[in-house]
């Protein structure tokens, strides 16, 4: 028996081109559009949709949940990491004022989070917690996740047995739709069934 999740990132945000994290900025409408778009490209199927609160998921979950009949729920365990002091903060204000610090983080951001952020590792495991979760709980279901970049790559870290440090090599888009497959006759064995670098 197979389970099918689609994990899709949230379009463009009104503070696009600066570390949202947890904060909770919309969509634009730019972003609604391109969410729609990538909807209209995939079969309409799914059983579930699992959001994180934030607005820029959540919103366009419910309404997605409203035009398709298709139930939503939030979880928090896929909301985005949380970036300290550099919420809010574009990557050209933090080069201007914390250039080695970020630096740092880009090449490995397990040993060099931002300041007061929440540490990779935690938030790798509350990812892969809900991940876990979903698996067990719509086994043979076409599921999906409305969720963000960082969450993601967490996730194609883990299912590619890649070093979570080195996350930022995967390019997740505005509306990327990730898919993957997951046999439950092996235990938590999934495949990308996409290429992650496309």
């Amino acid at each position: 028996m197979t389970t099918y999740i689609d994990l899709l990132r949230h379009g463009e945000t009104e503070n696009n081109n600066r570390y949202c994290g947890s904060t909770d900025y919309p969509l634009t409408q730019l972003g609604w559009a391109q969410m729609w778009n990538a909807i209209e490209k995939a079969p309409i199927q799914w059983q579930q949709i699992i959001t994180s609160p934030l607005v820029r998921c959540a919103h366009f979950a419910h309404a997605l949940e409203q035009r398709y009949s298709i139930p939503a729920t939030k979880d928090s365990r896929i909301q985005e990491i949380h970036f300290g002091e550099w919420e809010d903060r574009s990557a050209i204000e933090l080069m201007q004022t914390n250039a080695e610090a970020l630096s740092r983080f880009w090449q490995n951001p397990l040993s060099y989070p931002p300041p007061n952020g929440e540490y990779l590792l935690d938030f790798e495991a509350r990812v892969l917690s809900a991940w876990y979760d979903v698996q067990q709980q719509f086994i043979g279901k076409r599921i999906l996740l409305i969720t963000h970049s960082g969450v993601i790559r967490v996730i194609i870290c883990h299912i590619q047995q890649h070093p979570v440090e080195r996350l930022l090599e995967f390019e997740v888009n505005h509306a990327d739709i990730k898919h993957v497959s997951i046999e439950q006759t092996k235990p938590h064995q999934a495949t990308l069934i996409f290429d992650p670098n496309a």
